[in-house]
């Protein structure tokens, strides 16, 4: 349904080490890294992660407001959702809500929250009935 995502982070080295440890797990490993000047005036420059050669999650310096905006990553496996939580706590991400199911939404979602280093909450979400 969406086609891409752009973050504004405080730190871009930061962040592209914080998410290309995250992201992994869930099998989003390529990158793109697009210079702001090929674009129109004042366009940022942009940091880019996908899987299956389609970009959907970008970074960009600027300004954060973390408690701003919530993101949600597919996982293929409860094991995956596992994997980048434990991942995310590596990386330096705060705990909001260790893996497991979430039944007030439906006993099949099983997911995993976190807070990146920018305060922006993230969910790694295995759905049963999608895959």
């Amino acid at each position: 349904m969406l086609d891409h995502v752009f973050l504004s982070v405080s730190d871009l080295d930061r962040a592209v080490a914080f998410y290309t440890a995250v992201l992994t797990p869930l099998g989003i490993t390529q990158r793109v890294d697009y210079d702001g000047k090929d674009g129109p005036p004042g366009h940022p420059d942009l940091k880019g992660f996908g899987k299956d050669n389609r970009m959907a999650f970008w970074l960009r310096e600027g300004t954060v407001e973390g408690n701003a905006a919530h993101v949600g990553f597919i996982a293929s496996s409860q094991a995956e959702v596992d994997a980048a939580y434990a991942a995310a706590i590596a990386a330096g991400a705060t705990d909001n809500g260790p893996p497991g199911p979430r039944l007030y939404y439906d006993p099949r979602y099983y997911a995993a929250n976190v807070l990146d280093p920018d305060g922006y909450s993230l969910e790694f979400t295995y759905k049963n009935w999608q895959h």
